[in-house]
């Protein structure tokens, strides 16, 4: 009896170790999440100014967590191309892009995104047909009016959207190369154009509707009609900029 009680208080112990163990894992992981999007909205909104120093110390005083997190927080924007981490200076805002680099972005989505576009529309699983209805609904919902409210819920999506249809053309140097280039957060970060919203949504309905049919000469023609026009949107407020 007192073996079986024994056992039962050992096993309990541990029980409450191992709750323990996943306590002390989850809480910082969260602590991250909290402080990465607190972070990645002050840098697409430009709060935190293109080129800027972002110093952890700071970071650690004025959002009143450890320098974990925010190191944590800081990887991730980096993988996004939002941050950049250089030996011995540490960690600023990305620089934004400059006509010449905004051009050859475009030249290379040109080259890349109708493509994968068509090979998604090609072999496209009906789990991932549900969920680029589910994000372009999403979109859909955000109208011009509202845009700014919901700025960075639009951009995450646009993103999202390209990255899935990437991802199911199932090539994955287009697809590592399309993540490299980090178009979305760029652009984003570049205009607010709450005036295109209507247009955005249009030219993603067409993308979507080519993959959802399997057609892939139209999700083809869709993608490319769509970054033509979006560099030309672009463009024309570079060149309208004081």
């Amino acid at each position: 009896m007192l073996d079986t009680v024994k056992r039962g208080v050992e096993v309990s112990e541990k029980s409450a170790v191992e709750k323990s163990k996943v306590l002390t894992i989850k809480r910082p992981l969260r602590l991250a999440d909290e402080v990465y999007d607190y972070l990645y909205s002050m840098l697409m909104s430009l709060a935190i100014v293109p080129g800027s120093r972002i110093m952890i110390d700071n970071l650690v005083k004025e959002l009143g967590v450890s320098h974990t997190p925010i190191r944590e927080a800081l990887s991730r924007l980096e993988a996004q191309g939002l941050v950049v981490n250089t030996h011995l200076v540490g960690y600023s805002a990305a620089s934004q892009l400059d006509p010449s680099q905004l051009e050859k972005l475009f030249d290379m989505r040109l080259l890349l995104e109708p493509f994968a576009a068509g090979q998604a529309a090609a072999q496209v699983s009906d789990e991932t047909i549900a969920r680029l209805m589910a994000i372009d609904q999403s979109m859909q919902h955000i109208q011009s009016r509202d845009l700014r409210g919901k700025f960075l819920d639009f951009a995450q999506s646009d993103g999202q959207l390209h990255e899935l249809i990437a991802v199911s053309s199932g090539n994955e140097l287009i697809h590592d190369a399309l993540a490299r280039l980090h178009t979305h957060v760029h652009l984003f970060r570049l205009f607010y154009l709450p005036s295109a919203t209507g247009e955005v949504n249009t030219e993603h309905a067409a993308i979507v509707d080519g993959i959802c049919r399997r057609d892939p000469g139209a999700a083809s023609a869709a993608m490319r009609f769509h970054i033509e026009q979006s560099r030309r949107r672009f463009l024309e407020r570079y060149n309208a900029a004081p």
